[in-house]
């Protein structure tokens, strides 16, 4: 871990909520249903609730984005990914027009914008990158699950597009701690910074804490 200090100015900045869908989180949802553990993705939610607020409050331009699928999009290539989980029970996951695609104790303001994906990636054939640019946005902060799917796939594509990464990692949670750690390892040598809700807000709001960030490699 690089110790560094996190600077980060809320004019250019976008907060990034990904995928925080009932099928993801709830008990009832499609993860649920496979049996999948889910108390790891709660917990995490219940921390991100107020920090969607926080970073409200500095002025910062929130971004939700939700994951969709139909028979219009679903490839029989990325069908396949259903068989990858290793779980026994097969659901479909994020359906249109279902419940499971409603977000999960997180809730779009007005002010904010919902931008759908049909990929793992929020940046593949969305219109992300134009939104961010036409608000001359150069800095993304990172939240959601899973850590290593999702958020990890949207982290390295904004990195590789030229945008500044910080992934907040008690604001994002995976299915297993070893998958959501090897993200935040990842993260941080190779595609951005990696820090705690608590360091993301000081930097936002201006004050100067200097904590540990693990920084990627230049």
């Amino acid at each position: 871990m690089m110790s560094s200090e996190l600077e980060l100015d809320p004019k250019d900045n976008c907060l990034l909520v990904i995928d925080v869908q009932n099928d993801y989180c709830h008990d009832q949802g499609a993860f649920g249903q496979m049996g999948i553990p889910l108390q790891g993705i709660q917990s995490m939610v219940r921390r991100l609730v107020p920090f969607i607020e926080e970073v409200r409050q500095t002025g910062v331009m929130v971004i939700f984005i939700r994951n969709q699928h139909s028979e219009w999009d679903d490839s029989p290539t990325w069908l396949t990914r259903r068989r990858r989980r290793g779980a026994q029970k097969v659901v479909p996951v994020c359906v249109e027009g279902s419940w499971g695609t409603e977000f999960y104790q997180v809730n779009p303001t007005p002010a904010d914008r919902v931008v759908v994906k049909h990929r793992y990636s929020a940046f593949i054939d969305t219109d992300l990158d134009l939104i961010l640019r036409s608000r001359k946005i150069s800095s993304l902060v990172l939240t959601g699950v899973a850590t290593n799917v999702c958020v990890e796939s949207t982290a390295r594509h904004g990195f590789m597009k030229d945008y500044r990464v910080t992934l907040v990692e008690d604001c994002c949670a995976a299915t297993s701690p070893e998958e959501h750690q090897g993200t935040l390892l990842n993260i941080g040598k190779f595609f951005g910074d990696v820090a705690r809700a608590e360091t993301v807000l000081a930097a936002l709001r201006g004050e100067a804490i200097h904590s540990a960030v693990t920084a990627a490699v230049k």
